[in-house]
Parts: structure tokens; C-alpha cells; sequence
């Protein structure tokens, strides 16, 4: 049985619905999410990405509970034991962990837990791999020009609309999006947004 096979045996509920919504939290562009948190919508995504902060431990608790009381839809990136800890929905694998990282455990958790997964991907190599893991679903980027990256090569929305269509999973856009964008970018479920979300 094959990963894939073996997560969609367990029949998890995905959160995943058109039009997601996804904030990433950020070390410089956002330390402190909870303000930006408390503007999302009811069943929007947080994705908490702190790596080596030394502030993530005395937040996060903080972070979990607002989400908790809003209803939004948490996930831990990269940490499946803090994410375990936190009670949170779901685990964000990095795209270079889900390609070289030890898994096991991670992914035992997931589907023990019955949690989302998602997968941070820049081509349609990386989206083929969180297929074969039984993601739930792919955070795609950089589609457009974005801060966080300046003048990194973008994807652009005539090459993310066919990665997206190849891929098989919902994939969500990553890089310089807008709910404007969102509604003009084919084959996109769902936007991501570093630091905070733009109309």
C-alpha cells in the first residue's frame, strides 16, 4: 500500500475549501501573529513558522488558544511533536524536510491524529512528492513577486494553473496574492500570505 493509499484509507476530513484562506506567520515580517489572527474569517488557516525563535515557545501556547477560540484551522510547521503538544489541526512540512527529512514519525502522527498535511512545494517535482506523502494539500510559491523574496523568479498563473491541474491535490497560492489574484488564478484553492494578508 502506498502512502497515499494508506492516508485516504483513513478517510481524514480535509479543511481545505475553495477560497482558503492561509496566514504564515514570520520571524521579521510577523514575530507576534495574534492581531493578524484576529482578522481572519472562521475556518481560515494559520501556519505557525518560527523556526529557532526563541519567543516561539512563550507564544505559541497564546497562538493555539486564539485559534482555538476563533475557530481557525492551526498548523505547526516543520514540528510534529510541538503540533502534537499544541493540539493543533495539522503539521506544514517545509519543502526540503518532506524531500530528505525522517518522516516516520511526522506522518504516524498525521494519520493517527487524523490531521491535515500540507506541503510547501516550488515546482511540480515537489508537488509530485506531497502527492506520493498523502498531503491533503500543497502551498505553491512564489506565484507572483512578493517582499519576502525580492526578485526571485516567479511562477507566474499560466505555469501554476497547469502544475496545479497536474498535481491531484488542492494546491494553495503562495507569493504576492490578493483575493483579486485568487479569483483569476486557475487551479487554486485556497491563498497564503507571509506577515499578513492583502485585499
Amino acid at each position: 500500500m502506498t502512502v497515499a493509499n494508506r492516508r485516504t484509507r483513513l478517510n481524514t476530513p480535509s479543511r481545505i475549501t475553495p477560497g482558503w484562506v492561509v496566514l504564515v506567520t514570520d520571524d521579521q515580517r510577523l514575530p507576534d501573529p495574534r492581531a493578524a489572527m484576529g482578522r481572519l474569517p472562521p475556518g481560515a488557516g494559520v501556519i505557525l513558522r518560527h523556526y529557532g525563535s526563541e519567543r516561539r515557545q512563550p507564544m505559541v501556547r497564546e497562538v493555539a488558544a486564539l485559534a482555538r477560540r476563533r475557530r481557525l484551522v492551526l498548523l505547526v510547521a516543520g514540528d510534529w511533536r510541538l503540533a502534537a503538544e499544541l493540539g493543533a489541526d495539522g503539521l506544514h512540512l517545509p519543502e526540503g524536510m518532506a524531500r530528505h527529512g525522517l518522516l516516520a514519525g511526522a506522518l504516524g502522527w498525521v494519520w493517527r491524529r487524523r490531521r491535515l498535511l500540507l506541503v510547501a512545494c516550488h515546482g511540480p517535482m515537489a508537488l509530485g512528492r506531497a502527492r506520493d506523502l498523502g498531503a491533503d494539500g500543497a502551498l505553491l510559491s512564489p506565484v507572483f513577486p512578493t517582499a519576502s523574496h525580492p526578485g526571485a523568479a516567479t511562477i507566474g498563473p499560466v505555469r501554476f494553473g497547469l502544475w496545479a491541474q497536474r498535481a491531484r491535490i488542492p494546491v494553495i497560492a503562495l507569493g504576492g496574492m490578493t483575493r483579486q489574484r485568487l479569483r483569476h488564478l486557475p487551479g487554486a484553492v485556497g491563498m497564503a500570505a507571509i506577515g499578513g494578508l492583502v485585499p
